[in-house]
């Protein structure tokens, strides 16, 4: 089932919550850069709290540089940082969000097209024929978010799916343009290329509410090729 972010009225059981453009494969760099897990903040004055109790953790948020935020959410700049067993902190309006609304569910993975197929391999894992997933950039109606939706969704059955054509619909999505175009601040030319870069990491990512903190943390998913198409 697939959800705009606005539709999710109560806790599904299991929830996927989908940011290609940027949050969630920011998320995947940061992992592969050697962050150690990233909270996940509500409101950008909550990350600022957590910086200044933790002046070793790492802040990142939408749009421009801030005062206090160490980082933007661009994979291309962050692509060269090293975050060896840091504590990222990650705030913006729309991954973050859409997580935190699902906090309550009994498993919450977050994803884009490059842990897309790590992803889909847990749900096989875990069984959750009837995961939830959301949407969550333009209020729900994010294409690339629902191109890459649909394509875990329909990989975690085991269907032979093929890529391209949802790697299509999210590289002419709104989003892509405007990265593009250079409309969004606090990009990098390469930004689009890295949000579509299929499986480029061999995790997924699980997020869990302890301690009031909604925490992500990689988990490492054996590869399985066999049944896709490109």
């Amino acid at each position: 089932m697939i959800h705009r972010d606005a539709e999710v009225a109560e806790a599904p059981s299991v929830a996927v919550v989908v940011d290609v453009m940027r949050a969630f494969t920011v998320a995947a760099w940061a992992f592969a850069r050697g962050a150690e897990k990233i909270v996940l903040a509500e409101a950008l004055d909550e990350a600022l709290v957590l910086r200044a109790r933790h002046p070793d953790w790492v802040t990142l948020k939408d749009g421009a540089t801030a005062p206090g935020f160490d980082m933007v959410h661009s994979p291309g700049l962050l692509r060269s940082a090293d975050l060896g067993e840091r504590t990222v902190v990650q705030r913006t309006t729309a991954g973050t969000a859409g997580a935190l609304a699902v906090r309550e569910a009994s498993l919450v993975l977050c994803a884009g097209f490059v842990v897309a197929e790590a992803t889909a391999r847990l749900l096989q894992a875990c069984e959750c024929p009837g995961a939830t997933f959301v949407v969550t950039g333009e209020d729900g109606r994010a294409e690339e978010d629902l191109a890459c939706a649909q394509y875990i969704a329909r990989r975690a059955t085991g269907a032979a799916t093929g890529a391209a054509e949802h790697l299509r619909r999210a590289g002419e999505s709104r989003a892509a343009a405007e990265l593009a175009a250079g409309a969004r601040q606090g990009a990098h030319p390469d930004d689009v290329a890295l949000c579509l870069e299929l499986d480029r990491f061999p995790f997924a990512m699980v997020a869990t509410w302890q301690n009031s903190l909604m925490t992500l943390r990689p988990r490492a998913v054996p590869r399985l090729d066999a049944g896709r198409s490109v």
